[in-house]
């Protein structure tokens, strides 16, 4: 049985530091700096493109496309990079493939873990502010090209709507009141977004949009995958309301990109 006096703190991030520093080797080093230097020759690694967040009326859709990159060449066709952290809130993440995934576990034990220690939910403030020291933690490999950059989104009880926070790389914090994108096609995808957004959307209307500009991404950055119709491979969508967070079937996604390449 944990005895958290041992330790002073509920936080599971710090109670993992101290007993087994190995374990977030990928993340941090036990002294806050990489004793091995990375370079791109001594290993290749992949990377996770573009995913996006968009508010409608009800609440928040996150998405992602499916497609990490090694190199030049596509890597893993079926990746995720969209994950739920707890009922009203979920992850999403760009960067080098391996360090993304791992954070986004560590976040996921990490609000569970404050739940179950301290009898209570982390409000979405909190989970914002916890997720910038996870990625200031990674600033040692951050300085070494193994950038991690995550997408937070969530259904704030309190405020009954629908947030989206972004990050830099040494953890900087900042809310997006409307919709945002991160990732090589990230500058694209808010192209798309830019346009077509208006406040007071519907969750149809969010849907839509969300798909577009993940189509107009991978038409114009080469790392991002758009929807593979053959070997029905699709963007992950999540939405995120006061119900809960709940994945968009994958058969729902092929007909938004059906009805959307109709339109072309």
């Amino acid at each position: 049985m944990l005895d958290l006096s041992d330790y002073g703190t509920s936080n599971f991030f710090q109670i993992l530091k101290r007993r087994h520093p190995d374990l977030l080797a990928t993340l941090n080093s036990s002294d806050g700096v990489s004793n091995t230097p990375v370079t791109e020759s001594s290993f290749r690694h992949y990377e996770g493109t573009t995913v996006l967040a968009v508010v409608y009326d009800g609440g928040v859709v996150m998405a992602g496309d499916r497609q990490a990159t090694e190199g030049y060449q596509v890597g893993e066709r079926r990746i995720q990079k969209v994950y739920p952290v707890d009922r009203h809130s979920a992850i999403a993440v760009a960067g080098a493939a391996g360090p993304c995934i791992e954070m986004a576990k560590l976040f996921q034990v990490e609000v569970e873990f404050y739940e179950k220690t301290e009898g209570m939910s982390l409000s979405l403030e909190g989970q914002a502010n916890f997720l910038s020291h996870l990625v200031r933690s990674n600033l040692a490999l951050a300085m070494q090209g193994l950038i991690v950059l995550p997408l937070f989104a969530g259904y704030d009880l309190k405020r009954q709507r629908g947030r989206i926070f972004k990050y830099d790389a040494v953890g900087g914090r900042y809310e997006e009141d409307d919709y945002y994108a991160i990732g090589s096609g990230g500058k694209d995808a808010r192209t798309t977004l830019k346009k077509r957004y208006n406040s007071g959307i519907t969750r149809q209307d969010a849907l839509e949009i969300v798909a577009e500009a993940l189509w107009d991404a991978a038409d114009e950055d080469i790392a991002t995958g758009g929807p593979d119709l053959i070997r029905k491979i699709f963007p992950i969508l999540y939405t995120i309301t006061e119900e809960g967070v709940s994945d968009i079937p994958e058969a729902t996604v092929e007909a938004l990109y059906q009805e959307l390449i109709s339109r072309l």
